[in-house]
């Protein structure tokens, strides 16, 4: 079996390099991946130091991104991928290296479609999360488990694991920015694939700023949550004729 490893980039040149020396120790323990670098038409020189690492490392490939956008970029990297799972990372490090070694083991070894992380569980740790953010996330995150009958709370959340194949199946994908993040997940509880749900760590970043836009995305997400619950309304009808 084998990961891929998609990270959208954006302007990421005080990160990246870091990000992808501390990816590179999951060799260990994962010894068949890669690691697709989508560029999301930065500007900075953040292509400059992707090529120069890529250069030495086989496994590190880098792919430009077709229509601007983190949605764009997400579905260009599924699209792009050549093993069994893939992960989304954030270039950012914000997410935990030892939860992705836990995620493939889990995926691997199951019979699931998907592993959901969440951040907001008993065993969960949180650092630094911007409190008007999370106030936010906490309002929204509950509202689409309310109306999705779900147990996941933490349905924002990039950092998840799927099967290829599975994820291939949920396109065409119509989130253009952050709000592909929720449909993703949507999908495939509106199809019932099976997922398992476990508690992550997650740390705000440290260097370059966040591409989240409150003012901007509030109306990309709630979109995709009535696009995808009307496709919920579909499937249903269709599946109950």
């Amino acid at each position: 079996m084998s990961l891929s490893l998609v990270i959208p980039v954006h302007n990421e040149s005080s990160q990246i390099s870091y990000t992808l020396n501390k990816l590179n120790k999951i060799k260990s323990k994962i010894k068949k991946f890669e690691i697709i670098l989508v560029d999301d038409f930065s500007t900075d020189n953040s292509i400059e130091i992707i090529n120069k690492i890529s250069s030495k490392k086989k496994h590190i490939k880098l792919i430009k991104n077709k229509k601007k956008g983190l949605g764009g970029a997400i579905s260009t990297g599924i699209l792009k991928s050549q093993h069994n799972y893939i992960a989304i990372f954030m270039a950012d490090m914000s997410d935990d290296i030892n939860d992705l070694i836990k995620y493939y083991s889990k995926i691997n070894n199951s019979n699931l479609d998907a592993i959901f992380g969440t951040r907001f569980s008993n065993e969960s740790m949180v650092k630094n999360y911007p409190t008007f953010k999370l106030i936010l996330n906490r309002i929204f995150n509950n509202i689409v488990r309310i109306v999705f009958f779900s147990k996941y709370n933490d349905f924002t959340n990039a950092f998840k694991i799927y099967k290829r194949k599975t994820l291939v199946s949920l396109f065409p994908l119509v989130s253009e920015h952050f709000n592909i993040f929720l449909e993703l997940p949507l999908k495939i509880i509106n199809r019932k694939h099976k997922f398992k749900i476990i508690p992550i760590k997650w740390t705000n970043r440290k260097k370059g700023y966040s591409k989240f836009k409150v003012n901007e995305l509030g109306s990309m997400y709630m979109f995709t949550l009535l696009y995808c619950l009307l496709e919920r309304i579909l499937l249903n009808k269709k599946n109950n004729k």
